[in-house]
């Protein structure tokens, strides 16, 4: 008897892939700010929601590349079972790394928050991504973006964007804006960072230059994303974000991902590759389609927005 309740627990635990093995997930994280956190957690949730345990080596590189290519080069030696790179600079360190180290070309890399993982050199195809890394991309969807902006300002003709021109995403962000202002009518007006305490200065450099400032998920910016608030609310210019997570911190509105479950999507991934056996290399990378529309009145009136009835009766999340 003692035999067969022995037997029956070992059946037990290769059927159920929550018991059958802890995996070791490394994580690179480029900067810490809300709307990366919750990225995180949402992968994390997702994985314990599906029954598979892991351990995690969670590195923040600050905003800073020099320490995110000394992070990928820190994760080689752990030995991982997946590598998770939030941010494009996070994981354009990692598949750099993966180059030099045999550990980390044959750990799977699973990308997220990433907008253009094409042009940041991650993938050679977004149905066959090509190499030992896919991911879900936050490519953002300017166009609806723009047309929630104009609700609010249907004569807009300068629009203000602050951004880090080192940051793939954000190039790639400001172009698609860009040919939205040359359809719509309006110009966009670049103001550009190195570092979080450019941050600041360049939201002084629009005052008085533009109708409205619009904030794309450049990590750099967002992660001093105070500073700019301070300025447009000082000097009474408009403030809207790409990401949701902003809006609670000060922005105006937000029609953007729910970066939480942005996470737990990468998570869905991230099973099938290390439980089911899925290859990176033919898995597509997998984009976000549903958004939410986020509203903060508070700082409406303390920048001097008037927000339109209608927006505010489709508004999801309203902050007072």
């Amino acid at each position: 008897m003692k035999k067969f309740f022995v037997t029956a627990a070992l059946v037990l635990a290769m059927a159920c892939p929550g018991f059958a093995k802890t995996y070791n997930v490394s994580v690179s994280q480029f900067v810490e700010h809300p709307s990366l956190d919750a990225v995180l957690k949402g992968f994390q949730d997702s994985l314990k929601a599906q029954g598979v345990e892991a351990t995690y080596s969670v590195h923040n590189a600050q905003a800073n590349m020099a320490t995110a290519n000394q992070i990928a080069s820190q994760i080689a030696g752990e030995n991982p079972d997946l590598v998770l790179a939030i941010a494009t600079p996070a994981a354009q360190a990692c598949a750099l790394a993966s180059k030099r180290s045999p550990i980390l070309a044959g750990s799977p890399l699973l990308f997220t928050a990433i907008t253009d993982p094409v042009s940041a050199g991650l993938v050679d195809d977004l149905e066959k991504p090509g190499k030992n890394i896919t991911g879900v991309s936050d490519m953002l969807p300017v166009g609806q973006h723009m047309a929630m902006l104009r609700r609010f300002y249907p004569n807009l003709k300068k629009l203000g964007m602050i951004y880090n021109a080192g940051e793939a995403n954000s190039k790639t962000t400001v172009a698609m804006v860009k040919a939205e202002g040359a359809k719509a009518g309006f110009e966009v007006v670049e103001a550009t960072v190195a570092k979080t305490s450019d941050v600041y200065q360049a939201a002084k450099a629009l005052v008085g230059k533009v109708d409205a400032v619009y904030l794309p998920t450049d990590n750099t910016v967002i992660s001093s994303l105070e500073s700019v608030i301070k300025v447009c609310q000082q000097e009474k210019m408009p403030l809207f974000s790409a990401d949701v997570d902003s809006v609670k911190r000060g922005t105006v509105a937000a029609l953007a991902f729910d970066y939480y479950q942005h996470g737990y999507q990468t998570g869905l991934m991230a099973k099938r590759i290390l439980v089911d056996g899925s290859f990176p290399s033919v898995t597509p990378v997998e984009t976000q389609q549903e958004l939410v529309l986020h509203l903060n009145l508070g700082a409406a009136r303390k920048i001097g927005v008037d927000v339109p009835k209608e927006v505010r009766e489709t508004a999801d999340k309203i902050y007072e």
